[in-house]
């Protein structure tokens, strides 16, 4: 049996992270079966659907790496893709519970009629689940076709599982209730059933169901800050499973030879931005010099900073220290121009120290008379200069750190000097001893 899973999204929105994840569970676990990735589009909602909307479903997916064996734009021996196009299919197994007496007319629109008993299923990650449709007064018979002669979700779902041969079908636990209804159509029609494995909810940290106003809810506002999709679909795998080692950083294909949905968690999943903005940082530091340089640039130009000669000499100098490309231009903005602002409290700590003002001014005297320039060579005459002054070199490096870059923080004070160079430097050490 070939392992066919789906993943059927509305377009009324953008991609939701919770979304994503349903997206990246699917696909994981058809490429650890060799199987094949569905992408259906439930667009039967025209007053809600949009152009827009289902253009960011596919942007999400294709930057993701999410990419689908059969639907939009791939086709495939199981179409159309789009449910707004398979009315006639759906008409078709409308007649068939219509001949075999299973749907009734009320008000205008078509009910399935439940067959009044319990139904059991085995869900692959919540276990036995029992519903009992004895008490109807519980479990009413289901509107199948609406009185304007559309289909409603759980009826057309069905059918294009079936018409699809989905094997699995791993979806958001807030279907799990669904799925007994589902299982009495397909018994209605005589299908196969596929295998059902309903996933745990995404909450806020704070234990709050997110909403699509959430921090971090929109896959699209990912690559705007300036992540790796690399590092978005790590993290979003382990909302919710846990691969039983200590390990925390994979590659999508590390992920697909070890996703199982044996592994995935009963208990809903706490979303966490900043342990993303951590797993994207993992990820940031297997990225070499010059392709970090190239992906961090638009957020540089952006921010309307020049690209110096030694852009790259700069990019090294932050590369391990950022989490985003989105904080580059905030890490390097003194580096590549002269006009930069300082942090008060960085700047108060300085104006701390009483003797700070005057060491600035003998070092700037002592890095005028260097025959050769270089961190070391800077760092060597700092040294004299503390002690030349009775000091200690701690006390001249943190207010040599404000006077070159403003901030209490940063690369290392060697790559700073090297790439400010002397007039530079001489300058800036020059401009705060007068303030101090």
């Amino acid at each position: 049996m070939t392992v066919r899973t789906r993943f059927a999204p509305s377009p009324t929105g953008y991609l939701h992270v919770g979304g994503a994840r349903t997206a990246l569970f699917n696909w994981l676990f058809a490429r650890k079966h060799g199987g094949v990735f569905v992408l259906r589009v439930e667009d039967t909602d025209e007053a809600r659907n949009t152009d827009e909307a289902r253009q960011a479903i596919f942007d999400g997916m294709n930057w993701l790496g999410l990419d689908w064996d059969e639907g939009p734009g791939t086709g495939g021996d199981y179409g159309p893709y789009y449910q707004s196009e398979r009315k006639p299919v759906y008409d078709e197994w409308f007649k068939k519970l219509l001949d075999s007496g299973r749907v009734y007319e009320d008000g205008g629109a078509w009910r399935f009629r439940f067959e009044r008993k319990p139904v059991t299923m085995q869900d692959l990650v919540c276990g036995e689940v029992t519903i009992d449709y004895r008490d109807e007064s519980n479990t009413p018979d289901m509107v199948v076709k609406r009185s304007d002669g559309s289909y409603v979700f759980h009826f057309v779902n069905v059918v294009d599982d079936l018409e699809m041969e989905i094997t699995h079908v791993i979806r958001g636990e807030d279907h799990l209730m669904n799925t007994p209804k589902h299982l009495q159509l397909i018994e209605a029609f005589g299908g196969k059933a596929p295998q059902y494995a309903h996933i745990p909810l995404i909450l806020n940290p704070d234990g709050s169901k997110m909403s699509k106003r959430d921090a971090g809810a929109a896959v699209g506002d990912y690559p705007k800050q300036g992540f790796l999709s690399a590092a978005v679909v790590n993290f979003i795998s382990l909302l919710g499973w846990n691969p039983k080692t200590e390990r925390e950083i994979f590659t999508l294909a590390e992920l697909a030879e070890c996703f199982s949905l044996g592994n995935i968690n009963r208990a809903p999943a706490r979303f966490d931005l900043e342990k993303c903005k951590w797993v994207n940082q993992q990820h940031l530091l297997g990225v070499s010099v010059a392709d970090f340089a190239a992906a961090a640039q638009p957020f540089v130009v952006a921010a309307g900073l020049p690209i110096a000669e030694n852009y790259l000499e700069v990019i090294a100098a932050v590369k391990d220290k950022v989490r985003l490309f989105g904080d580059v231009p905030a890490a390097v903005d003194f580096m590549l121009q002269d006009d930069f602002s300082f942090d008060e409290d960085a700047l108060a700590k300085a104006r701390g120290n009483a003797s700070a003002g005057s060491l600035l001014a003998a070092l700037a005297v002592r890095f005028s008379g260097l025959s050769e320039w270089s961190g070391d060579a800077a760092k060597a005459a700092l040294n004299e200069t503390a002690l030349a002054a009775g000091a200690k070199p701690g006390q001249l490096m943190f207010p040599l750190r404000v006077a070159l870059s403003g901030r209490a923080h940063g690369p290392d004070l060697g790559d700073i000097l090297s790439i400010l160079g002397r007039e530079r430097c001489v300058t800036r050490l020059r401009a705060l001893a007068g303030q101090l």
